[in-house]
């Protein structure tokens, strides 16, 4: 009787330590800091704003380790080779395809991915989609299409929970950018940059 008990308690012991663990996995807080998703259903950007919720991508499009730097002061993010070619190669529509800024998954502002032969403006938060040959591998989190006078709300790129995040990860920087001097980006420009 008492052999019977032990193995009843062992069996038990066991479930009860696989029950936690999937319960574990399922309510434990996802620590991928920083990531860009696409929406599910590819939602339009003129949709969003009027959306209470929105279902996003199962992986995102950018994760932090897509990121090698990310600049706070002009929110370029400088991108792997890898991660740069799949934006470059997004299927982008004149009205742009949205996306979702989160932190371990928590939505904190959206935005479109856009392209720059767009004749739509856009009151939003854009990411330009770049020319595969463009280098360096930079994209921006910038303010409205076809520029910022298009932006009326308040600027969201500087969350606290974005920056942390960023920060923790070691990817954040606020060094001056080479595209902040006046000068368009090199896809912008029809010129195909020459080495230092």
């Amino acid at each position: 009787m008492k052999k019977l008990f032990s193995h009843i308690h062992t069996k038990l012991t066991v479930v009860i330590v696989c029950i936690l663990l999937l319960t574990d996995g399922c309510s434990a807080p996802n620590h991928e800091g920083f990531a860009v998703y696409l929406t599910k259903g590819d939602i339009p950007p003129a949709q969003m704003p009027a959306l209470s919720h929105i279902d996003m991508a199962d992986q995102p499009v950018i994760a932090m380790d897509d990121i090698i730097s990310y600049n706070a002061k002009t929110h370029e993010i400088t991108l792997t080779t890898e991660a740069f070619v799949r934006i470059s190669s997004l299927e982008v529509p004149l009205r742009g395809k949205s996306f979702v800024v989160c932190v371990d998954r928590n939505p904190i502002y959206h935005g479109a991915f856009w392209t720059p032969i767009s004749s739509m403006s856009y009151d939003g938060v854009t990411i330009w989609k770049p020319l595969m040959s463009q280098e360096p591998h930079v994209i921006t989190l910038g303010l409205g299409y076809p520029s910022s006078s298009f932006y009326s709300d308040q600027d969201p790129r500087d969350n606290a929970e974005v920056m942390e995040s960023l920060k923790q990860a070691g990817k954040l920087t606020d060094m001056p950018s080479a595209t902040t001097s006046g000068r368009l980006p090199y896809f912008m420009t029809g010129k195909t940059p020459t080495a230092a």
